[in-house]
């Protein structure tokens, strides 16, 4: 069985950074993640899209924040198990003793979930026909935005990622975006940009479409869609993106006893502790008055959390505050010169 000092279940940005805020101040952990690589939905779902709103960072991608916050991890020995999930959470005397599917067993005094919206897949389109070009000619998340340079790309869906990616592949490739309503449901200044582009003539906007049926053989070649009022359009096509959301499912974090209100779990903001002692909630999956799902808040998050892990890692010594910039303590553990 590992013995350390905290637990960190999901491997994405907001894991990753309270990993860091732990060590930073001493305290050991461990992250287990059911994907098989770390980034969590940085690299699952948008590894090539850009980002906006990472503070001091104007754009990069899923994948570049995921790599800079493994090199940031670079100076501790943190160890991942991935394609793991955690099945059990039980109380041990003041531990928590945890057990993965693989069998792997842990005891800690502290445990953060840090699971995003946990288990997740995206919603399908319902031809039954798509099944057979999905992750071919038909995408519902682009992990390499190469292979549709140059080509007609027909993006589905009328929310954030769906106006991001059409407005992003717009730029090498013939985009036509299809949604069921005239309204959006994207962030206002995506919107915006979307409009511009469509009188520009770089994306072609169908509204109040939904797709009925594909053609082709070993890759899709048309698709057929139907208007509101009846009436279908065949067009020519090489790949479909669908952008619909995500079904979210909170897998064994329901029966670990705690307070989950709509697939989110309710913390306090001054430790994100949640209703059960020495288990934190960050990120996505945790709810609170006032709460923003952006990464930046998850970093917030994680480091409150990291700071009220100390106290029961550590019960025999106080914690004190310091600042990188000044404590040797922090710095010899940054691998830095003072």
């Amino acid at each position: 069985m590992n013995k350390t000092d905290a637990i960190i279940i999901g491997a994405g940005p907001t894991g990753l950074f309270t990993a860091h805020q732990l060590n930073l101040i001493g305290l050991n952990c461990e992250i287990i993640d059911n994907l098989n690589k770390i980034g969590g939905q940085c690299i699952e779902l948008y590894p090539d899209k850009p980002i906006y709103d990472i503070p001091a960072v104007p754009e990069c991608t899923g994948k570049e924040l995921t790599n800079n916050l493994i090199n940031q991890l670079k100076p501790f020995d943190i160890k991942f198990h991935l394609n793991q999930r955690v099945d059990e959470v039980k109380k041990d005397n003041d531990n928590w003793f945890v057990k993965t599917n693989n069998g792997k067993t842990f005891l800690t005094p502290n445990v953060i979930i840090a699971g995003g919206v946990g288990s997740f897949e995206p919603r399908r389109f319902s031809p039954k026909e798509c099944e057979k070009y999905e992750n071919k000619s038909l995408f519902y998340a682009i992990k390499d935005k190469k292979i549709f340079e140059g080509k007609i790309v027909t993006i589905f869906g009328g929310g954030d990622s769906a106006l991001d990616w059409a407005i992003e592949l717009s730029k090498n490739s013939r985009v036509t975006l299809i949604h069921r309503r005239d309204e959006f449901r994207g962030a206002k200044s995506t919107v915006n940009k979307m409009n511009e582009l469509v009188k520009s003539g770089k994306i072609s906007l169908l509204t109040k479409y939904q797709l009925t049926n594909v053609m082709g053989s070993d890759q899709i070649q048309n698709i057929e869609i139907k208007h509101d009022d009846g009436k279908t359009k065949n067009i020519k096509t090489d790949y479909i993106l669908g952008f619909f959301g995500l079904i979210m499912q909170l897998g064994p974090i329901a029966d670990w006893g705690l307070n989950i209100d709509k697939k989110t779990i309710t913390v306090d903001t001054e430790k994100f502790e949640t209703n059960q002692k020495g288990i934190y909630a960050v990120g996505d999956i945790c709810s609170y008055p006032g709460k923003l799902k952006l990464i930046l808040s998850g970093f917030h998050e994680g480091a409150l959390a990291a700071r009220a892990c100390f106290k029961l890692a550590r019960p025999n010594e106080k914690y004190r505050f310091e600042f990188t910039t000044t404590s040797s303590n922090l710095l010899k553990r940054l691998g830095k010169k003072e």
